[in-house]
């Protein structure tokens, strides 16, 4: 019964820490393309802005998901390793973000999310989150 306590705590902690690291990485989507992120999403429908978010969740889902595998069994350095390892894609994939801002013309935020279509820039994108995802993970492991 103390090992099934034990886990389920384990369990609501992890998934406590990947939800806040997920809401972050909507923060970073909303920072990072004009406009309101979830009005574009569920009002407009947005689906350029939409490829975006969820992107950026399954990336640090990935991180995330990598991270609490590959942890201790001491549950709080395994938290410990989760947090940084999830801080570090997010971090990451921001700067993969500005870099392809840099080289490509106009705002790359600006012209993911407008319209209703999805730009063929979003596609760039959303293969460099995930690669830059499938990176960290790997370094994790």
């Amino acid at each position: 019964m103390n090992d099934i306590l034990h886990e389920g705590g384990a369990t609501l902690a992890y998934g406590a820490l990947g939800i806040a690291l997920m809401a972050l990485g909507y923060l970073v989507v909303e920072i990072t393309t004009p406009g309101r992120l979830g009005h574009q999403i569920w009002t407009e429908g947005n689906r350029g802005a939409a490829l975006l978010l969820s992107v950026k969740l399954l990336g640090v889902g990935m991180i995330v998901t990598t991270a609490i595998v590959t942890s201790d069994d001491d549950l709080g350095q395994g938290l410990l390793d989760t947090a940084v390892y999830g801080l570090l894609g997010i971090v990451l994939m921001v700067v993969a973000f500005y870099l392809l801002d840099l080289l490509t013309p106009g705002k790359l935020g600006a012209t993911l999310v407008d319209g209703a279509g999805v730009h063929p820039a979003g596609w760039v994108v959303a293969a460099a989150d995930l690669a830059v995802a499938a990176i960290v993970a790997g370094a994790v492991s």
